[in-house]
């Protein structure tokens, strides 16, 4: 083995294969166990905030109740008491509670 030839000239077809399956196959174990649930989940949720009505109970991620009385295009307008709305971004819905 001379110093003058690179290290991937040397290997073998096979001995080359050996070196990057284990790594291929890290990387597909990674992709079906962390990426691809995350992205299912991330298109769940987008379903459920454009499917979001007036009438709505809702639950934010920073845990108020309330119930959606007005949709805009980019928000939503909840009451959380009586009398109290709040205007407030449809990503900050993290889940819904009773359909109207």
């Amino acid at each position: 083995m001379s110093l003058s030839m690179p290290v991937f000239a040397q290997m073998g077809g096979s001995d080359m294969l050996s070196t990057f399956l284990p790594i291929v196959a890290i990387m597909a174990i990674f992709y079906f166990l962390m990426i691809r649930p995350q992205q299912k989940k991330m298109k769940a949720h987008k379903a459920m905030v454009e499917a979001i009505g007036k009438g709505d109970k809702i639950i934010t991620s920073s845990g108020f109740f309330g119930t959606v009385s007005k949709v805009e295009e980019d928000g939503l307008t909840i009451e959380i008491g009586e009398g109290v709305k709040v205007k407030m971004l449809r990503d900050a819905v993290s889940q819904v509670t009773e359909k109207k």
